[in-house]
């Protein structure tokens, strides 16, 4: 393994595990603070029982996405020194506010972990707001700096000069939105059918059903509306990196031949030598109307950008394809469920819970496959059009050994985790029995 090799493989392994951490701390809050609600309007301890199991479990994610996320920060310089040195003046406003949201988010957490009792219920309630706020403030942060790297803006780039930095112009830029939506969309549904696949176990265990069956239900909804959300999000993202990376777009599709009316791949093992896809299914014109919104525009092809400039097709294929089935299976589910909280009979079946328990690594498979487009699909500029991954590497050698490290680290991290987390499932306090046989709304 060369130098450049592993240190995006190593910028790639610390993404993959901080992305779950993140998504997790930003979105559990809000559940958290829907279950506070119920509890605050009913006085039904259950829902404060599953309040305070949740606040122990967003407390252990915050904690390693803080310990994650400071490793990021730190392998951007260690990593990427020239990629800093030249970007790090254009786009250090959403990293020096994610820093801000982050400080907020700490204290809000300690306010709501240790205000039981001591606080007017509506302000604690209200700190738990706050913590579920700011971690979403947090993400979108990060994730505008990494929409500045596939759409740059706010400077002038003269003669390998960055001029005239305008960084209110490079953090809104054109790709932040589509992205940020479509990250947030995908946090809430992840987490959603993660912690709701937990829960069914439990139900399906018939292990304090009372209590998981609630807190269930108050996950599955947020999934189920982001599930169903996701693909409009999808479509719009779709349109913007249509018009501005259509070299990602054209590995995403596995599109070859610049063309017009061209079909929608399903599917498929690319041919990259033939340019072709074997084995997959074609909807005639249908990436038209998805990249244009018109069935019979051109799509630009491989074939026309420089060969050295084109990403890596099978993998950005591949990933996407992942993606995109994930998705369709979860919205799937989604509506399957909405239809179950009006057909109460069919809510109360034991099929259901198993369904979530089916899906339940599914939102972050489709959420690591994603990330895995957005960055192999920029490939190989780590800023687009401007500066080639190979020339933002660090000069010094031996980041193999890193690698291995971190991959130890983070290894032993998700165990931590995983344990922690077990254990507080095991530790869910028990108020009316364990031998209900349905799931209680």
């Amino acid at each position: 393994m060369d130098d450049f090799l592993a240190a995006r493989s190593q910028m790639a392994l610390s993404l993959g595990f901080h992305i779950i951490y993140a998504c997790i701390g930003m979105v559990m809050p809000f559940f958290m603070a829907v279950s506070h609600y119920q509890w605050i309007r009913t006085k039904d301890e259950v829902y404060k029982n599953i309040t305070k199991a949740w606040s122990k479990g967003v407390a252990i994610f915050f904690a390693t996405g803080a310990v994650s996320g400071t490793v990021l920060s730190f392998e951007l310089g260690l990593l990427w020194p020239s990629f800093m040195k030249h970007a790090g003046p254009i786009f250090g406003m959403p990293f020096s506010l994610e820093g801000t949201a982050f400080f907020i988010e700490a204290i809000a957490l300690g306010f709501f972990l240790y205000g039981w009792g001591r606080f007017n219920v509506w302000f604690h309630w209200i700190t738990g707001v706050v913590v579920g706020a700011s971690g979403l403030a947090s993400g979108i942060l990060v994730v505008s700096a990494n929409a500045w790297m596939n759409s740059p803006s706010g400077f002038d780039y003269v003669n390998g000069e960055y001029l005239n930095i305008d960084p209110i112009q490079a953090m809104f830029n054109q790709a932040w939105f589509s992205q940020a939506l479509h990250m947030s969309l995908a946090a809430f549904v992840a987490t959603g059918f993660a912690v709701a696949g937990v829960h069914a176990i439990m139900i399906l265990k018939k292990k304090n059903v009372v209590f998981h069956s609630r807190a269930f239900k108050i996950a599955a909804i947020f999934a189920a509306v982001a599930a169903i959300l996701q693909p409009i999000s999808g479509d719009f993202s779709a349109k913007d990196i249509a018009s501005r990376q259509p070299a990602k777009l054209a590995a995403m599709e596995a599109h070859f031949h610049t063309q017009k009316s061209a079909p929608l791949i399903i599917g498929g093992i690319p041919d990259v030598k033939n340019k072709k896809v074997d084995y997959a299914i074609e909807l005639p014109g249908m990436l038209s109307f998805l990249a244009h919104g018109d069935f019979t525009s051109e799509v630009k092809g491989l074939d026309s950008i420089p060969e050295p400039d084109q990403p890596p097709v099978s993998i950005v294929h591949y990933a996407f394809q992942v993606m995109v089935g994930c998705g369709v299976i979860m919205m799937l589910i989604s509506i399957v469920f909405f239809v179950t909280l009006f057909k109460r009979k069919w809510f109360y079946s034991a099929w259901l819970p198993k369904l979530f328990v089916l899906a339940m690594p599914l939102g972050f498979i489709a959420v690591e496959a994603g990330w895995t487009v957005t960055e192999v699909g920029r490939q190989p500029w780590i800023i687009q059009g401007i500066m080639r991954t190979a020339d933002a590497v660090t000069p010094m050698p031996g980041i193999q050994w890193s690698f291995y490290l971190f991959t130890l680290v983070y290894f032993l991290l998700s165990i931590a985790v995983i344990y922690l987390l077990y254990r507080q499932i095991k530790m869910v306090p028990v108020l009316y029995g364990k031998s209900e046989n349905n799931i209680i709304s």
